[in-house]
Parts: structure tokens; sequence; C-alpha cells
């Protein structure tokens, strides 16, 4: 009883067809993050520089390139560069973070099964 059990999984196992893995297409952007509010340059530079506004707008560069691109990783967050306000002179600044780099995935067509057009 044991030797068909045995021998029955060890079938099943060798008949069982792997799942495909999913390719995915892969594109490196380089873009700037837009300037906040106008604040002190300290102010200005530490929120610019929050991996919070680098990580929300990371996953926004990688989105406006069509539908099902998303983010895969922030390769580098670039440099904080200020400007000084023009409504408000004096040392008030405000900072951007520019020249981020970051990479973006897609699902390649036809690499699920789910080919358009096709029955």
């Amino acid at each position: 009883m044991k030797k068909y059990l045995i021998s029955g999984f060890l079938l099943s196992l060798c008949l069982s067809g792997s799942a495909g893995a999913t390719e995915y297409i892969y594109r490196d952007l380089m873009a700037n993050t837009l300037p906040a509010h106008c604040a002190v340059e300290a102010q200005a530079k530490q929120a610019a520089a929050k991996p919070y506004t680098v990580d929300r707008y990371s996953k926004r560069f990688c989105q406006t390139q069509g539908y099902g691109w998303h983010l895969d990783e922030i390769k580098t967050v670039g440099n904080t560069v200020c400007n000084p306000c023009d409504e408000k002179p004096g040392s008030l600044q405000k900072c951007y973070q520019e020249d981020v780099v970051v990479t973006c995935k897609r699902i390649k067509p036809g690499s699920v099964g789910m080919l358009p057009g096709k029955g």
C-alpha cells in the first residue's frame, strides 16, 4: 500500500508542470521632484529630501509612463537644489530633488498567457 502511495506521489510530482515565471520589462528614468512651499532654507532642504517625498514622486514618475508601470527600485535620490522664492523675498527658499533615478517595471505582454484578441 505504501509502495503505491509513494509511487503515485512521485508520479504526480513529475507530471505537474511548473508555472511559467512572469517576465518584466524594465525602464530607468531620471526626473526632478516639484518644489514645495517657501520655507527657511534648512526646513526646505529637509522637506525636499524626506524619504516619503522621494518615494511618492518616484511612484508618480513610473505611473506617468502608462498603464501597468510601477516602481521597482530607487537607484539614486539625486541632489537637493534650492531657489529663492519670488513672491516672498528674503531668506525663504523653495527646494526640490534634482536627477532622481528610478527603475520602473511592467509585465511583459504575452508572458502570462493573456494575449489581446486571442480566444
